[in-house]
């Protein structure tokens, strides 16, 4: 167990960004990793901590995929990335910020919303914790870190299941 941390599922759910043009080249996606922490009571800094220098952590979602020792996090440098970055939220404004993201309009397919309700909304209504990374600006962001139209980031805290999941929901 790495960051004591153990990498378990991973779920990838994509779909393209307009609903009503299938022409449309661009997508919107969501990354879902899931880790496992101990039973050792650690508070939701240490967490995220833990997260932070957890392998699975250093991913651009630019394609290249998890890279071990790469210096990347998204669209940020890795060294940028400290757990006070991380805000609270409520259940009720991670669901807005994602249901805003997915479909302004609110027209997803039947299907993508039962994926969405699955895989994402299930998991931020089990989370004790749930944590958001704002914005970091221009200093944070890496040499082509502006490949995403939308970055969101958000940290679940599931201590029952003794799990934390990272949530990347994102446009390229």
């Amino acid at each position: 167990m790495e960051s004591g941390l153990a990498h378990g599922e991973s779920v990838f759910i994509n779909f393209r960004r307009s609903m009503r043009d299938p022409k449309e080249h661009g997508f919107r996606w969501v990354d879902i990793k899931q880790l496992r922490f101990s039973a050792d009571p650690v508070d939701d800094e240490g967490l995220l901590a833990a997260l932070i220098g957890h392998e699975q952590f250093r991913d651009d979602y630019a394609g290249g995929g998890v890279l071990p020792d790469g210096p990347r996090h998204g669209p940020y440098w890795l060294g940028s990335i400290t757990p006070d970055l991380y805000a609270p939220i409520s259940q009720e404004k991670a669901v807005q910020i994602l249901r805003d993201w997915a479909a302004p309009l609110r027209d997803l397919p039947t299907g993508l919303e039962a994926d969405l309700r699955r895989e994402v909304f299930a998991r931020v209504a089990a989370a004790d914790g749930i944590y958001y990374l704002n914005e970091l600006g221009d200093e944070a962001v890496h040499d082509w870190g502006r490949v995403h139209d939308c970055f969101h980031e958000f940290v679940l805290v599931d201590r029952a299941a003794g799990r934390i999941t990272l949530i990347v929901a994102a446009d390229d």
